[in-house]
């Protein structure tokens, strides 16, 4: 269907991950066979706005976030209409908890609303407009942070023309943040502080408590610059009984200065969380913060211990890791603390509210894993760019890292590398030793002159000689057993690369694979090496050999298959044999010989890590007719650069911090709590009210994930199981982490009930409890009297 080679756009419908139709006549076009590569192109859309005097009079349709509040939005624009109403006649905003500037307010917006005809709102909710009016003055962090966010993104919008603008207007509150009883006149007024916009709406009271509050932060990167910055304007653990501590074990890189705004150029490899707590500070030099550089996990229970977790009041997850996020939230849950999560990813982001009994945890629902692209269609089948990016990335470790490792492995120790091998037996054990064999006997190098040797014959191997014996297995025209072409979509036919060192790509794939090279084997780098014409006059003196395919050769197919491995019967007999080899080289090497592995390193721009990364991946995908790169689009998908931008950030974190007066305020139910799920580039805003934690029931009793059953008493086997036997329940088995302490089936288990719960998990864990640990938690398997299971909560024996 030669047709469609104009280059021009089409419509499509129906569109399927590997086929679509076109949404054009066809009948006089060519017949389609197979193959061609499409292209999907997004056209601009034109949108017309209103004036702000059209759009006030006649507003459209308003932007949701919150389908609770469904009437809200048309109230909020007659109410800041009287509000401009209020300062042109009065001069001045209404003063906080005054009644009569409130009712003033009030007298305004029911006037302009009665002149609006049919367009009119219905009912205007008086108690609404006493908040409205109450807190007009006010600028309050969260929603300064938060309304950044939009307009900050919107502003992006309309310089850049990518991504569709918010249309008209847009509304939002949070007068759930409020406290739940009425305040007082008294308690709105200013003390002469900085935080006299917060108390205008909040109340003395709850400043008092804010600044008097401990919470753990965990992270200080992009949420958690912004955290801090937020957390210091509210004035948070502002007073010395006040205390935040905030824990990151990562250091400050090149690429977070885009978004993670408390660090600057200087602070490049210095500790995330002490320098964000330093910048903090000098924002409100009251703020009562201690650093540390502890990762939060199991190991650092020392750290983290109950008296920490204990003296909480809240937790903020400033994270970028399911598995981190899963053991806080783990923590948070056994010391019913709440746990306010958020997190970002390009313009989208979320909130979590998780709040002792009244929500589900996060570790309730779980996202599906993110698909990963087969190893087969990684090695052979690329049909992307992330593909060959991917395996880019992959052949940089293995050629620099891994190998010149296990070269240094094998040095150290030979006879314990020889052991390891032998006991391992395997395909994977053949290979390893294949490569060391490979890097110091065909591919040791010993001049910078052979290390351009090895990239050129690299470059062939993977560019050409790889690619003939791929065509060569599987044809143009090869079909599958099911009678299908082998090469249909989404696999594309690849073509060899012929080798021209007139081609600066190729050229400049050559020069970072020779320097890399020559650094794994301490070689110095001449200065004539970074010269584009004496490079290629080196280059040209490289023979390489001529290459025909072979018969017989298994290239992996299967999708579901995790190793390129192959096992062999022989293995065991190829080990033995490649270890003798391997012996023999090294009695050839110089005394003292030893690699240097190369870590991959994304941010420095002179290392020529992501020069050589780049050159692979654009190599391959000029094999495959795959669009290439450039160095920053290859930097952001190799390097695993989570897509950050400051707008979605600072919206995630104003939104939490609203929900951070409620925690903080207490005494809130959970239809007062919001998770919240932001799109800003659509835009989109979703708010629902958290779930309730799922109530498992026995008997006359309930319980959920929030519940805990505590003993006191250093208690034996037998008294833990006829406490628990007198609530209607049968334990069969007891254990203490992976420790088996009783079960019912073991006749030797019975010997162990007269002992105390804690002395037998001494005795089967063959550890001593930790002397900062007051109690001992037992996960406990029951059964009702009709042998039905009952999940019965954790259960924390007190022996001290």
């Amino acid at each position: 269907m030669t047709e469609l080679n104009d280059g021009k756009p089409r419509k499509i419908k129906s569109a399927r991950p590997y086929s679509f139709t076109l949404e054009e006549d066809t009948t006089s076009y060519g017949t389609y066979i197979r193959g061609g590569i499409v292209t999907q192109v997004k056209p601009p859309k034109v949108l017309k706005f209103k004036t702000l005097k059209e759009a006030i009079k006649e507003p459209g349709e308003f932007l949701m976030s919150d389908f609770s509040k469904f009437d809200r939005p048309p109230l909020l624009h007659l109410a800041f209409q009287a509000l401009d109403k209020f300062r042109t006649e009065l001069l001045r905003f209404p003063i906080a908890g005054s009644a009569d500037d409130a009712q003033k307010l009030i007298d305004f917006a029911i006037s302009i609303n009665e002149s609006l005809g049919e367009s009119k709102v219905e009912e205007t909710d008086k108690k609404l407009l006493q908040h409205f009016a109450s807190g007009s003055r006010a600028v309050l962090n969260p929603m300064a942070a938060m309304f950044g966010g939009i307009v900050g993104q919107e502003v992006v919008k309309a310089c850049s023309g990518k991504f569709h603008p918010l249309y008209q207007f847009f509304y939002f509150d949070s007068v759930e943040s409020l406290p739940v009883e009425p305040l007082e006149a008294s308690d709105l007024k200013p003390e002469n502080s900085r935080y006299d916009a917060q108390i205008s709406v909040f109340g003395a009271k709850l400043q008092k408590k804010l600044e008097q509050s401990k919470i753990f932060m965990v992270g200080s990167g992009a949420l958690g610059c912004e955290f801090l910055k937020n957390l210091a304007l509210m004035g948070i653990s502002c007073s010395e009984n006040g205390k935040l501590t905030v824990t990151d074990d990562d250091v400050i890189e090149k690429s977070n200065l885009s978004r993670q705004f408390l660090f600057r150029d200087w602070n490049i490899g210095q500790p995330k969380s002490t320098v964000a707590a330093t910048a903090a500070m000098a924002i409100n030099p009251k703020l009562h913060v201690e650093a540390l550089q502890n990762r939060a996990s199991p190991e650092t229970e020392n750290v983290f211990n109950d008296a920490f977790w204990e003296s909480l009041d809240a937790v903020v997850n400033a994270l970028d890791n399911v598995t981190a996020r899963m053991y806080i939230d783990s923590r948070c849950v056994y010391f019913q603390k709440p746990l306010l999560e958020s997190g970002t990813l390009g313009a989208k982001c979320n909130t979590q509210m998780v709040i002792p009994h009244l929500t589900e945890n996060y570790g309730a629902s779980r996202d599906p894993p993110e698909k990963q692209a087969p190893m087969c269609t990684v090695h052979s089948f690329p049909h992307n760019i992330d593909h060959c990016l991917t395996w880019a990335r992959s052949e940089f470790e293995g050629l620099l890292e891994k190998t010149p490792t296990e070269v240094n492995a094998f040095l150290s120790n030979p006879s314990g590398y020889a052991t390891a091998a032998r006991t391992a037996g395997d395909a994977q054990a053949r290979d390893q030793l294949e490569r060391v064999i490979e890097c110091l006997d065909r591919d040791k190098c010993e001049t910078f002159q052979d290390c351009i040797t090895w990239a050129r014959l690299k470059f062939e191997d993977y560019f050409a000689n790889r690619v003939k014996q791929l065509t060569f297995t599987f044809p143009e025209d090869a079909m599958t057993s099911s009678g299908a072409p082998f090469w249909s979509a989404p696999k594309r036919f690849p073509r060899p690369l012929e080798f021209s060192s007139a081609d600066p790509s190729h050229l400049n794939f050559l020069l970072a694979a020779s320097i890399l090279r020559a650094e794994t084997f301490g070689i110095p780098i001449p200065d004539w090496a970074k010269n584009p014409k004496k490079l290629a006059e080196a280059v040209d003196k490289v023979i390489v050999p001529d290459f025909q395919p072979k018969q017989g050769v298994k290239i992996e197919t299967d999708e579901k298959a995790t190793s390129l491995s192959s096992a062999s019967v022989d293995d065991a007999a190829v080990i033995e044999e490649l270890i003798a080899k391997l012996e023999a080289i090294s009695k050839t090497l110089p005394p003292g010989f030893h690699m240097n592995p190369i870590q991959f390193e994304k941010d420095d721009d002179t290392n020529f890590h992501m020069d050589l990364i780049a050159g692979f991946a654009n190599m391959r995908a000029r094999n495959y007719s795959i669009p290439e790169v450039d160095k920053l689009k290859a930097k952001f998908i190799a390097g695993r650069i989570i897509p950050a931008i400051a707008t979605s950030t600072a919206m995630a974190t104003g939104l939490v911090c609203l929900e951070l007066y409620k925690v903080l305020a207490g005494g809130h139910k959970v239809e007062d709590y919001r998770n919240t799920f932001a799109n800003l580039a659509i835009p989109l805003f979703s708010v629902a009210e958290p779930v309730p934690p799922k109530t498992i029931k026995h008997q006359d009793m309930s319980w959920t994930v929030w519940d805990r059953w505590t003993i006191t008493g250093n208690i034996t086997l037998r008294e833990l199981l006829e406490w628990l036997k007198e609530k209607g329940l049968n334990a069969y088995s007891i254990s203490w982490g992976t420790s088996l302490l009783y079960n019912s089936m073991f006749p030797r288990h019975k010997e162990r009930l007269d002992k105390k719960v804690v002395d037998v998990a001494r005795e089967v864990a063959k550890v001593e409890v930790p002397s900062y640990r007051r109690h001992l938690d037992v996960v406990v398997a029951c059964e009702d009297d009709d042998d039905n299971d009952v999940d019965i909560p954790l259960v924390s024996i007190y022996f001290r």
